[in-house]
């Protein structure tokens, strides 16, 4: 697929799917889009720890969205969650994955883009293919876009939203899953 310019001005670019293999080029974009996110909700930015980042990035978990040779969103997908699920209230599932660490770079978070569309998208799509039956994430609720898009494609908050001790909140979403639901990114 080709779109005609970018953010940055380039010529007509191509878009692709990869699983990343570059752990460095993954933190970059998450620790770009958390500063950015983090600034335009008055919020703080989590803390992101280059180990684990690495971490996914060898199981595969990471999938990147590239415009031409740069990233331009991302997100995790696994089977593991990175928060306790007994918490969230969420729905049975027998095979659910968790969505996590869903990042678009700054230059695409601005005028209509559609790279976390995409991404979301192309989650959905995974993890139906790959058998699940449901497909969960944490967020923080302060992020009202990245809330908006994924209740636009129909997750739905489970439990209450919660705060920690720096007063970080977060809240629990979740999407049932048909095979081969999803659609196409």
């Amino acid at each position: 697929m080709a779109e005609v310019s970018s953010p940055a001005g380039e010529a007509t670019a191509v878009w692709r799917w990869e699983v990343s293999r570059d752990p460095d080029e993954v933190h970059a974009l998450l620790c770009a889009c958390d500063a950015h996110q983090a600034a335009a909700s008055g919020t703080s930015a989590p803390r992101r720890r280059p180990e684990t980042t690495e971490r996914r990035v060898r199981s595969g978990a990471v999938h990147l969205l590239r415009h031409g040779s740069r990233p331009a969103g991302m997100f995790t997908l696994s089977a593991d969650a990175s928060f306790t699920v007994a918490e969230a209230g969420f729905p049975h599932a027998d095979r659910p994955l968790y969505l996590s660490r869903l990042s678009v770079a700054p230059e695409w978070l601005a005028g209509g883009s559609l790279v976390g569309l995409r991404c979301v998208r192309r989650a959905l799509a995974v993890a139906a293919e790959s058998g699940a039956d449901a497909l969960r994430s944490e967020v923080n609720p302060d992020l009202a876009d990245t809330c908006a898009l994924l209740h636009t494609l129909g997750f739905a908050q489970f439990g209450p939203t919660l705060s920690d001790e720096h007063g970080r909140r977060r809240a629990y979403l979740h999407r049932g899953l048909t095979p081969a639901a999803g659609g196409a990114d």
